[in-house]
């Protein structure tokens, strides 16, 4: 098969999940809130879909090998399939929790604490592209690619774990950004889920990824500088 047909079916797939993410996205935000007249969540779904296509294309012409890493979702490490089934609740009361606050008004957060949010989640994206941009193994997954080098430039040069830190971001600004202060509260548990995690990953790639107990050194701190 030409890599001209494989590059097609990858970006018929990646489109058809991105496609279908928003509808479901969607459901998540106006079941809850009872209404379509919720700006902030359409805010936070422009805010997120729109960069998303535009690295889909960058990626599709530019590294699709990457692009097809960041489809896998089977974790070969069981301890980490533990720690993904543990963030399912976390991130299902996060995000339907903003809908019922719209509905009930529990927060009345000004406008602007909503669009500054969208602005830090922006950004925490744009982190993530770069990180994509640096380090063409950043596989969804667990893993350790053949011929796989350690990457100690850009954001790694800071940060041993930059995608987690964009993680972080994104996530962690979600809820004021959908107009939640009590969505704070559920999606403070990714914070646990990205240490595990991480710790999780750190072990693997000491066992697996030549060089990295050097560049464990070199780099000190995993996700948030100066702090951890």
């Amino acid at each position: 098969m030409t890599t001209t047909t494989n590059n097609k079916k990858l970006f018929i797939t990646v489109l058809a999940r991105l496609v279908l993410s928003i509808p479901v996205l969607g459901l998540v935000f106006f079941l809850p809130a009872g209404t379509l007249r919720y700006w902030q969540a359409w805010m936070y779904m422009s805010t997120l879909f729109t960069p998303m296509f535009v690295v889909l294309a960058y990626l599709l012409k530019n590294d699709p090998e990457l692009l097809e890493r960041r489809m896998r979702t089977k974790e070969k490490e069981s301890r980490q399939n533990l720690i993904i089934k543990l963030s399912y609740p976390v991130f299902l009361i996060a995000f339907l929790m903003p809908g019922f606050d719209q509905r009930f008004s529990w927060s009345n957060m000004p406008a602007i604490v909503a669009i500054l949010a969208d602005v830090v989640v922006f950004s925490g994206y744009m982190m993530f592209f770069a990180v994509l941009r640096e380090n063409s193994y950043a596989s969804r997954v667990v893993e350790v690619a053949e011929e796989q080098k350690v990457i100690s430039t850009g954001p790694y040069a800071l940060v041993r774990h930059p995608m987690y830190l964009a993680v972080l971001l994104m996530y962690g600004c979600s809820p004021l950004a959908l107009g939640s202060y009590w969505a704070l509260i559920p999606i403070s548990g990714i914070i646990p889920v990205l240490v595990a995690r991480i710790k999780n990953e750190e072990e693997v790639l000491l066992r697996d990824l030549p060089g990295y107990a050097a560049y464990q050194q070199k780099t000190r701190f995993r996700m948030i500088p100066g702090i951890w």
